[in-house]
């Protein structure tokens, strides 16, 4: 079975505040967070290829890095879409066409995760090929509250039962097209993530553990956290 690992770096990061640039281009360790996040996967002896899908007019500048860094395995690189979902579907459809068989596994990463480790990808992979969907989370470690308005808090959440999501996602493609060619005919235009558009279609998507440095790179005090791994 091929691997592939599909980046979608198509946003420009509003809950950075202080940067003109998309936070993904972010210098950290001598390094643009998503040069970081690509190597993972690059180095990574069981991923086969990466398709990135990116936001259109940063697409020059993203292969000018993948050339000046040397990233190997990077198979294309396409435009990203008005939301994630649609530069996700992007980057599927850029998978699809090269990565044929249905086994065939891939793994959906947002390209600000520059922690990722070797382990998460492979067990990734592992449980892909076993269960055909693998979402890596880490149990929560906080309170959870619900409240409509931000305001007012009439119920709250068991904390035993509440998982934070994160990335690589793995699927198989016979599952993630499916779960993309329905979304489309039911009008599902913008799911948070694959595996939440998967519950939507009322699916069930298999989880394992992830890690707690796998942070997702949002806000300033990520980059804080991210960079005292470096310095």
């Amino acid at each position: 079975t091929m691997v592939t690992a599909m980046l979608f770096a198509g946003g420009i990061g509003a809950r950075m505040k202080y940067s003109d640039m998309p936070k993904q281009f972010l210098e950290v360790g001598g390094k643009p967070i998503i040069i970081h996040t690509m190597e993972h996967f690059a180095r990574h002896p069981k991923v086969d290829a990466i398709v990135v899908a990116c936001k259109a007019d940063w697409i020059g500048y993203l292969n000018e890095l993948i050339a000046a860094f040397n990233v190997s395995k990077v198979k294309t690189v396409v435009p990203g879409g008005a939301s994630g979902f649609d530069s996700i579907h992007n980057g599927v459809m850029a998978t699809a066409e090269f990565s044929k068989d249905p086994e065939d596994i891939i793994l959906i990463c947002d390209g600000v995760r520059p922690m990722l480790s070797e382990e998460l990808i492979t067990n990734c992979i592992k449980d892909t090929k076993k269960y055909k969907t693998a979402v890596p989370v880490t149990p929560s470690i906080d309170s959870l509250l619900y409240s409509e308005d931000g305001e007012t808090c009439g119920k709250s959440y068991q904390r035993s039962t509440m998982y934070i999501t994160q990335a690589p996602q793995g699927y198989t493609m016979e599952k993630i097209l499916w779960a993309h060619e329905e979304a489309y005919k039911r009008g599902i235009t913008n799911p948070v993530s694959s595996s939440e558009l998967f519950i939507e279609l009322g699916e069930k998507v298999h989880l394992f553990l992830g890690e707690r440095f796998n942070i997702k790179v949002t806000t300033p005090e990520d980059l804080t956290t991210l960079r005292s791994q470096f310095y």
